[in-house]
Order: structure tokens, then C-alpha cells, then sequence
């Protein structure tokens, strides 16, 4: 198959890099497109060398939200009626992905969408509404774990249109991760905040700071790889300076790849509002606390891995408390990852090439005999 393989952020490079790799192997031709979305070089040019994703296409987009969504959309248009794909090939909730849905349509080419399911079930999130929209747009749904199958089951999509395949960056984790550390010799927090509800309100901001110079006091050393939005907004609120010299607080620009995974793997406790985070941790046998109320990644929550608390605190300040505990230091090292087996990049390109798969990727119109929509259309509401 003809396939075009968009990403916009470093978490879909992390995620989308076996799966290009996988593709390409099982004899699939893609094309691999870097639509711009992070343009810092410390969030995309860095992991295309490290984890050797090389894009075919790359683009650039202009200053301003909106500068950016309609040149984004722009591009996807343009590429997908030069690239005709028998197939786009999606994953996640950025703003790469239902736009490049909607272009693909447009030009009458089938979807496949990778972490399908996902469901945060928050109103105010962008990415819930990227998530969902995309679904409407699907004639694939890979998902991560039996609930996000299981979520998509109950929007009323076709099981035969849903396929549970795990997550892929777990392959990556087993390529390029380290082996889990033994409780005992972990120590310290590492913390990480980027998300616009919590960084962009200077109420949260300030929730933040408080949250990570208290933990400095209790479970030092933090280590603070800085996103580059978060160091926008600290510098413009006065706060990034008193945070630095914070004693107990190591901040940094943001690490590469695997300087990052050895960062985790050798920590007492994850502290942060990321998603990908969340599945690293998880992979590795390290509790995360997470800095939102709600969260597509139930599994962790569920198996008492991962709990939630918002931006407040003192619950922050006790859920780390709780997790540096020996008993679940042993616990949660000891749990496998709910997220994937480290070989689903190979699943998906042998799924892709099974016929009863690629059927489903042709578009129909309904035919003319009403008989076959499933509406009672003669029935008055």
C-alpha cells in the first residue's frame, strides 16, 4: 500500500518511528511528513536523529494559532492530493491529526487512526475534541488497550472496524529504553508540565512552582527538564528565576530521548501532566502522579500505578509520599505495562496487509435500498 505518515509533535515521532520502520519492512511505501507542529529543534530535529526517522516532506508553518491551523491544513490538502495514498495513516490527538483527517477525506482516501479510544471524557481539552473527531473520520481504529477498544465499541463503531494492537511506543521502549531499576537504587523526582490548562493560567503556574518547591524540601533531588512553552510562561510571570535557584531543583532544557528514559527509570516518581510520560513510566515499573483530573490513560489509574491530583499540591505532595513508599516502590516495579507488548509496530504492518483488513478501507456510498441503513426512517420521532 501507498501510505502517508504525518506528525507534528515529539510524541508522535516517538511513537510513529517503528511503525515507518515497520511499514517499510513488510514492503509498504510511505511517505513520512514532518507537518511543523513543534518547529524547536529540541522537539523534533533531536529525535529524528535519535531515533532515525527521517522525514520525506517537511513543513512550515507560520506565528499564531490560527496562522498555523490554516497552513497546516493548507499542506495536508496539497500533499495528499500530490501523494494519493490508498491510506493516512494517524496517530493521537494533536492538531496534525484531524486535519490531516479532513484532508484525507476531501480527497476521498481512507483513514487508519493509531491510539484510537483514547478518552479523557474533559470538556475543556483540546485534544478529547481532536480525539473524537477523528474517530467520525476512521475506517481503522488501532487501539492501544482492550478499554479504548472497548470506548470505541460504545460510540457505536463497528467491532469489525477495531482492532486492539497496543501502544507503539513501547516498541521504542524496548529498542532504545533501559532495563527497569531496582527500587533501591532510585531516588529523587522528575517532574514535567506543558499542557496550556495547566501552564497557561497563572493560577496553575503558580500551583506548579509551589508543587515542585515543595517537593524539593521532601523528595529532592527534582529534576526539571523544561518544556519550552512552560519556560515562556515562568519567564514572563517572574518565576523562573527564583525556581533556579531553588535548593533540591535541577532545571534543564529539554533532554534527548534517551538521557530522558534513564531520567525516569531512575526515579522514585514521575510527577507530570504529559501522556506519553505516563506509558514510560508505566513501562519501566515507576509510579506517576499525574497533575490532571482526568486522563485518556485510565489503565494506570485502575491498576494503582498512576493517580491523579490535579494541581493541587498538597495532594501532589502526598501521592508522592505515598508511591515513595519501599511496599509500592516493589509494587509497581513489579507490574508489566498495561499499554503494550513492545511489538506493535509489526502488528499493525501485517495487519495492514491482511485482505479482510484493507477491505475495510475502501469507501462505499450506501447503496440505494433504504432497507440497508440502520434507521427506521418511516417512523415519526
Amino acid at each position: 500500500m501507498r501510505l502517508l505518515v504525518p506528525f507534528g509533535t515529539r510524541p508522535e515521532i516517538i511513537k510513529l518511528a517503528p511503525v515507518v520502520v515497520a511499514l517499510r519492512r513488510a514492503g509498504h511505501d510511505v511517505h513520512a511528513v514532518a507537518t511543523g507542529q513543534h518547529d524547536d529543534p529540541r522537539l523534533a530535529d533531536r529525535f529524528f536523529e535519535d531515533l532515525g526517522l527521517v522525514p520525506d516532506e517537511r513543513w512550515s508553518l507560520p506565528d499564531g494559532e490560527a496562522a498555523r491551523v490554516g497552513a497546516l491544513l493548507e499542506h495536508a490538502y496539497e500533499t495528499v492530493a500530490a501523494q494519493a495514498p490508498d491510506a493516512v495513516v494517524l496517530l493521537g490527538d494533536t492538531s496534525t491529526v484531524p486535519l490531516l483527517g479532513l484532508a484525507a477525506r476531501r480527497h476521498q482516501v481512507p483513514v487508519v487512526h493509531l491510539e484510537a479510544g483514547l478518552r479523557s471524557f474533559n470538556e475543556r481539552s483540546l485534544e478529547e475534541v481532536n480525539r473524537r473527531a477523528v474517530a467520525a473520520m476512521t475506517s481503522l481504529h488501532l487501539a492501544p488497550t482492550p478499554l479504548a477498544a472497548r470506548f470505541l465499541a460504545d460510540e457505536g463503531v463497528p467491532p469489525v472496524r477495531i482492532h486492539t494492537v497496543g501502544n507503539p511506543i513501547t516498541d521504542t521502549l524496548r529498542r532504545y529504553g533501559p532495563d527497569r531499576v531496582p527500587p533501591g537504587r532510585r531516588h529523587g523526582v522528575v517532574v514535567t508540565a506543558h499542557r496550556a490548562t495547566n501552564v497557561d493560567d497563572p493560577e496553575r503556574l503558580g500551583q506548579l512552582v509551589e508543587t515542585i518547591t515543595a517537593l524539593a524540601r521532601t523528595a529532592s533531588p527534582v529534576r526539571f527538564p523544561v518544556h519550552p512553552r512552560t519556560h515562556r510562561r515562568l519567564t514572563d510571570a517572574g518565576l523562573l528565576e527564583p525556581l533556579t535557584l531553588t535548593p533540591g531543583v535541577e532545571l534543564s532544557a529539554p533532554l534527548p530521548y534517551r538521557e530522558m528514559l534513564d531520567a525516569v527509570a531512575g526515579a522514585q516518581v514521575v510527577v507530570t501532566d504529559s501522556g506519553g510520560l505516563q506509558e514510560e513510566a508505566a513501562w519501566l515499573g515507576v509510579p506517576c502522579v499525574v497533575l490532571r483530573t482526568s486522563t485518556p490513560r485510565w489503565e494506570g489509574v485502575y491498576e494503582g500505578s498512576a493517580t491523579l491530583t490535579g494541581l493541587d499540591p498538597a495532594r501532589a505532595l502526598a501521592s508522592v509520599a505515598a508511591f515513595r513508599a519501599p511496599d509500592a516502590q516493589a509494587r509497581v516495579a513489579a507490574r508489566p505495562c498495561p499499554y503494550g507488548d513492545g511489538h506493535v509496530a509489526p502488528r499493525v504492518a501485517r495487519l495492514l496487509h491482511d485482505p479482510a483488513v484493507r477491505q475495510l478501507l475502501t469507501l462505499h456510498e450506501p447503496p440505494l435500498d433504504a432497507s440497508s441503513i440502520p434507521v427506521d426512517v418511516g417512523r415519526s420521532a
